[in-house]
Order: structure tokens, then sequence, then C-alpha cells
């Protein structure tokens, strides 16, 4: 990640163009503050769709393999260690 000021960036734009077509981000910075950021259109997914679909698979595998031990409910397990008192 590359920052410049405007003024800079106003001298160097073509360079800074080229700079994101490789990938790079730009931020460019009024006073210190960021006021635009630049980045590549096409960059490539953190995560593929094949990638996303294989996690919510075994997600799903998992929440299946969960039952409640023995052949207990939700109310006997929620009265499981109460008194009778």
């Amino acid at each position: 990640m590359q920052s410049v000021g405007i003024y800079e960036a106003k001298s160097r734009f073509s360079a800074l163009i080229e700079l994101v077509e490789q990938g790079e981000e730009v931020r460019i910075t009024r006073h210190g503050k960021e006021v635009v950021r630049m980045l590549p259109v096409r960059r490539r997914p953190v995560i593929s769709d094949e990638q996303i679909a294989r996690e919510l698979d075994q997600m799903d595998a998992l929440h299946a393999g969960i039952q409640p031990a023995g052949s207990s409910t939700v109310e006997s397990l929620r009265h499981t260690g109460r008194s009778k008192a």
C-alpha cells in the first residue's frame, strides 16, 4: 500500500495508476487524512465459491452430527440436576 498527498498524486497520477494496475493499493491524503483509496478493478477473491460451498457443507455435516446425549429431550435436559423439593 502506498500513501501520497494530493499534490504528489496530481504530479504522479500516471505512475500511481500503473501501480494500481499491478495490484497495489494507493491512498491519497489531504492534510494527512485519507480522502481517496484506489484499488485494482479486478482483484482475485480471497476465497473462492467452491471453498465457501465446501466449508458450508462441512458445517452442515457437523450440525447434523450433534445430538443430545442419549434419547434426552430438551425438557428432560432442562430438569436434569434440579431437586424435586
